[in-house]
């Protein structure tokens, strides 16, 4: 899928302020400072349309991009950011789960994953919800370029491992680099491929 173009639409913390209309959304969340503007930008190959902050815990908005005037991204705030304080991480929780449990055109979650660490039971506490929900998901392990390919390999594998402890089947799962652009291609034909299921 080539992107031809990529415009910020709204930031609201609302979810019943989300654009209206049918087009598919594809949402993207995960833990603080996992890379998660930084994929966004990579994808649409626009550097400054998801901003991008050295402060962890910044996103504290969905923010909706639309892409070739058919689909959108949806950047969701980061989860799990301690600094936040109690009421913080309860709004912020309440901020992705309305929007992920009441927004009909969610097509598809995308888990980003720092590839660089061990599993952390935040991130595998967020995913079961996801399949006690039924929320269709993939997982995006992001930072691959920091790691060299064995110890990259040797991760993702014990991720996966783990997750096998609770799901029959797993994900769909991607391996990406913002700073190689790895795994631009297959995220996007992946998105292409279910975009042309639903016009079907």
């Amino acid at each position: 899928m080539e992107i031809t173009s990529a415009e910020f639409i709204i930031s609201n913390t609302d979810v019943r302020k989300c654009p209206p209309g049918n087009l598919p959304e594809y949402a993207f969340i995960g833990r603080s400072n996992v890379g998660k503007s930084s994929l966004i930008n990579m994808l649409t190959g626009r550097k400054g349309l998801a901003m991008t902050s050295a402060t962890p815990g910044k996103t504290m908005l969905i923010n909706h991009f639309l892409i070739n005037r058919s689909w959108y991204i949806v950047d969701l705030p980061g989860y799990g950011y301690a600094k936040r304080g109690f009421k913080g991480q309860e709004q912020i929780k309440n901020i992705i789960e309305s929007y992920i449990l009441q927004r009909p055109q969610m097509t598809s979650l995308f888990v980003l994953i720092d590839s660089r660490l061990e599993p952390q039971a935040i991130d595998l506490k967020f995913i079961e919800w996801l399949g006690e929900n039924g929320i269709p998901f993939s997982i995006v392990f992001t930072k691959a370029d920091k790691l060299k390919g064995g110890k990259l390999r040797a991760n993702v594998a014990t991720f996966l491992k783990k997750l096998e402890e609770q799901w029959e089947e797993l994900p769909p799962y991607f391996i990406t680099s913002s700073e190689d652009r790895s795994g631009r291609k297959e995220l996007l034909d992946y998105i292409e491929r279910i975009n042309k299921e639903i016009k079907e």
